[in-house]
């Protein structure tokens, strides 16, 4: 099947979109095979702030309609317990309230990003979309990631070569009870070396501190700029750690 069939066949259609890479060529490519298709985010504490912005520029840039769903996912008691199967039930939960207002708004097929390339077997998430009747063209169409950056790349999507960016709640080691306080820390550390000039990164709570991963050359770059990260992050967290492995760049 190819995503002009699957829209063909599906033309109207609700979007669960995050902001990112996959998402965001699912609603282009929804657009261009003439589906009516509106964009729905859900802004929890474990987004941060430029996710929505990128989501509500890329949706203006289409011309496709999109409704911010505002949700407390720590008031799950599963998702801010953070267990292993903490990604199975945040999605459960925001799947479920997205289908909520998807229903209310008359639409009977909700979509998302997954592609094939994601590891359904390492992804707990993917089995609340499976029982939730969650859809992905992308998956079903046997696009990979590298096909998806092209493809968008392409059609002039900006978030063509976005990094791969998961939640900030992966910031926070399993078994950590997730608060909002946590959240806020990692997001403002990670918006402070970005500002440095840094990519594709990482900060890890730690119960100690903080863990900060780099990909490949700009490990040296951060040991050379200790000192001002040290200055930057200390006023969040108790002991800043750079890992000295280098971090795989996302996909």
């Amino acid at each position: 099947m190819t995503l002009e069939g699957f829209f063909y066949a599906a033309p109207r259609a609700a979007v669960a979109f995050s902001g990112g890479t996959d998402s965001a060529f699912l609603l282009w490519a929804a657009k261009k095979y003439g589906c009516d298709v509106h964009a729905y985010y859900v802004k929890t504490a474990f987004q941060p702030e430029f996710e929505l912005q990128d989501a509500k520029r890329l949706t203006e840039e289409l011309g496709i309609p999109m409704t911010v769903i505002r949700e407390d996912i720590l008031a799950v008691p599963e998702a801010a317990a953070n267990g292993p199967e903490r990604c199975y039930y945040c999605k459960r939960a925001l799947f479920t309230k997205i289908w909520e207002k998807v229903r209310s708004d008359g639409h009977t097929l909700l979509l998302d990003g997954t592609n094939v390339s994601d590891d359904a077997g390492d992804r707990p998430g993917m089995r609340a979309l499976k029982e939730l009747e969650v859809r992905s063209p992308l998956r079903e169409c046997g696009i990979t990631k590298a096909e998806v950056r092209r493809m968008s790349k392409a059609a002039g999507i900006f978030t063509w070569d976005k990094p791969a960016y998961a939640c900030l709640a992966t910031r926070i080691p399993t078994g950590m009870k997730i608060t909002e306080e946590d959240l806020k820390r990692v997001e403002k550390a990670e918006i402070l070396l970005e500002e440095m000039g840094f990519t594709d990164f990482r900060v890890r709570l730690l119960p100690e501190g903080a863990r900060l991963q780099f990909t490949e050359g700009q490990v040296a770059q951060a040991v050379e700029k200790r000192r001002e990260i040290c200055s930057l992050l200390t006023p969040l967290f108790p002991a800043v750690l750079l890992d000295l492995e280098d971090r795989k760049p996302s996909a």
